[in-house]
């Protein structure tokens, strides 16, 4: 049984009942295999962490990459290595020592974080097709178009939108009082999830919420999709099987890592929004697959995918592991 107590226990806001602190969920029904479940859940978070700041260092030291392309991805890294230290700690903290209090201003900033990075991504994501689109399709205007000063500021823009589209969540979080015991259904906090415990109209909430993803996720993935049916069609007019497949493959990479971040996504929206009914265990899944995979498997897909960041990470391994005599 959860220790609610804590969980119901409130204190006087501005605004109406605030509680102290909010209780997290593990996996229901497996709570004495929590300790050994967060030992993959740990190697996951290792994995995102080493493979991710594996990324920034050979982009870092290997100048022949400073190309719009391997910017872009050093953000995605970086914002992919914020996302799992926000969350990844307190709930490795949760399964190994059953630590499931998490303070009401941590689990809003918490939820900031979650979410205005997860919008700061979607504009990468977008940015790093646009460079696929104008590197396939107008080749010759690619280093006049793509400058280093032009990535610098569309990293800008994504860090603002992320924080301007996203800031206002906790805020009319914070506004709302609560009422009862506020035992959240996921191991970390979402916007969603938080909303669902309050006992008053949270109307400004969801349509609030809905503006944003349609905003920035749902926009940017429209867009994605538009700049890759231009791209199919610029590939198609190629003229040797050749160069298709180069065209293509210089975008296979891209694709994997967008659908890594937008099905897990949408399956989550899906599933908080219309899958009240289904067992606690799929969404909980849903919620740790859409904060895990992206962080894990982007540093994966490119370094494999990558021949000039997977040859460069080798080489400093070998350097390191064979330094040469003095």
């Amino acid at each position: 049984m959860l220790p609610l107590r804590s969980a119901m226990t409130l204190t006087n806001g501005t605004c109406g009942l605030r509680p102290s602190s909010f209780t997290l969920q593990g996996l229901p029904g497996l709570e004495d295999a929590h300790f050994w479940l967060a030992f993959p859940l740990c190697a996951m978070y290792l994995v995102a962490i080493v493979g991710n700041a594996t990324i920034l260092l050979v982009v870092k030291t290997e100048p022949t990459l400073h190309a719009p392309m391997y910017l872009f991805l050093c953000m995605l890294a970086a914002v992919d290595l914020a996302l799992a230290t926000c969350t990844m700690p307190k709930i490795l903290s949760l399964f190994w020592s059953d630590d499931r209090e998490i303070g009401y201003e941590a689990c809003l900033l918490q939820m900031f974080f979650i979410h205005s990075l997860s919008g700061i991504e979607s504009t990468i994501l977008l940015a790093m097709a646009v460079d696929r689109y104008v590197a396939i399709c107008r080749p010759l205007q690619y280093s006049a178009t793509l400058t280093r000063s032009v990535t610098a500021k569309v990293g800008l823009v994504a860090v603002a939108r992320g924080v301007a589209f996203f800031l206002p969540l906790p805020l009319l979080v914070d506004r709302l009082p609560f009422c009862g015991p506020t035992v959240l259904t996921h191991s970390y906090c979402l916007h969603q999830d938080v909303m669902n415990l309050a006992c008053e109209d949270t109307m400004p909430n969801v349509v609030y919420g809905l503006v944003a993803i349609f905003l920035v996720m749902g926009l940017d993935s429209l867009l994605i999709f538009l700049s890759y049916v231009m791209i199919i069609k610029a590939v198609l007019q190629l003229r040797s099987r050749e160069e298709r497949f180069r065209a293509a493959g210089a975008c296979v990479a891209h694709v994997c890592i967008v659908l890594a971040f937008y099905v897990p996504l949408i399956g989550l929206s899906v599933v908080h929004r219309f899958g009240r009914e289904l067992p606690p265990m799929v969404q909980i899944t849903m919620s740790n697959v859409y904060l895990l995979l992206p962080p894990v498997l982007n540093p994966i897909i490119y370094g494999a995918r990558t021949k000039e960041i997977r040859r460069r990470a080798l080489k400093m391994v070998r350097v390191r592991r064979d330094p040469e005599p003095h």
